[in-house]
């Protein structure tokens, strides 16, 4: 063990290992907290494919457009984030659906659907939203694909 830390530790300087520990800390109870409110937060019919979204559409052009650079800024570093935590401390695949919520891309709607449609994240989800008296998430039934 103590030849894994000095190889470690000959690539890796201490700093930056404690410094990785405590980010690691920092995004693990930061994800406690920003994943159950933004997902209480949303529309009970969020995730259901036949219901259209747009994201400020009666806004003037240029700010739409610098609001979805920055809504997709912030999805894919909770998309890596959610990543890092299939691997570190935190809800890895919460995370990575919260920035692929956040994304804009093709077929993004559907991918959002399957991730949520799976039994233990859909049932997850929906116990977080009824501890605090949100309805819950419904999904689009799988017989109309």
């Amino acid at each position: 063990m103590e030849d894994v830390v000095i190889t470690v530790q000959q690539w890796v300087s201490t700093d930056v290992l404690i410094g990785l520990t405590i980010a690691s800390i920092v995004g693990f109870v930061g994800s406690l907290i920003a994943i159950p409110w933004i997902l209480i937060r949303l529309p009970s019919d969020y995730f259901d494919t036949r219901i259209p979204r747009y994201w400020m559409k009666d806004q003037h052009p240029v700010l739409r457009i610098i609001g979805l650079m920055i809504k997709n800024i912030i999805g894919v570093v909770f998309l890596l984030a959610g990543f890092l935590m299939l691997f570190l401390p935190g809800q890895g695949l919460l995370t990575m659906l919260v920035g692929i919520s956040l994304m804009d891309f093709p077929n993004k709607r559907k991918l959002e659907a399957r991730i949520v449609g799976q039994h233990t994240v859909f049932s997850a989800v929906n116990k977080m939203r009824q501890k605090f008296n949100q309805l819950p998430f419904t999904l689009k039934p799988h017989a109309e694909e």
